[in-house]
């Protein structure tokens, strides 16, 4: 099998989904990074920008757990989950769940303003989509056999 063959690329079991699943990592740290910021400045500036990776990495995760699932069909053929594949499904689905809850209340405060209160839980959720992404991510990383898994 050739590096640079499109057929090898497009069609591995799993090889999209290892792909697809740093854009939505990384741009909601990178939007919580930003959020960070721009709190004690009041900057405008960094708070869209913060917004604006909220919103992509909300919808970077409908292919992210697309492809995830469709490797656990095609790699597992469907077969029933347990262990570490069914932790890394639960923190990824729950991680997914407060990035889209994160980029909703971030719409809300953008739109309507926001109370303290509002601030104090979506600051809260970003952090704990944050701890959920990490341990979603490094127990991908054992399932995939870079932290020497399976």
């Amino acid at each position: 099998m050739s590096p640079f063959d499109w057929r090898s690329v497009l069609l591995a079991r799993h090889a999209q989904h290892v792909v697809l699943i740093h854009f939505p990592i990384a741009l909601f740290i990178t939007g919580v990074m930003f959020d960070v910021v721009s709190f004690p400045r009041k900057q405008n500036q960094f708070g869209q920008v913060a917004f604006y990776n909220f919103c992509v990495a909300a919808i970077s995760t409908i292919p992210a757990l697309a492809t995830g699932l469709i490797a656990w069909q095609w790699a597992l053929e469907g077969k029933h989950l347990e262990g570490i594949l069914l932790l890394h499904l639960i923190f990824a689905v729950a991680a997914s769940v407060l990035i889209w809850a994160v980029c909703l209340l971030a719409w809300r405060e953008r739109s309507f303003g926001a109370s303290r209160a509002a601030i104090i839980a979506k600051y809260s959720l970003e952090f704990l989509a944050v701890g959920l992404l990490g341990l979603a991510g490094h127990l991908g990383g054992f399932l995939s056999g870079v932290n020497g898994g399976p």
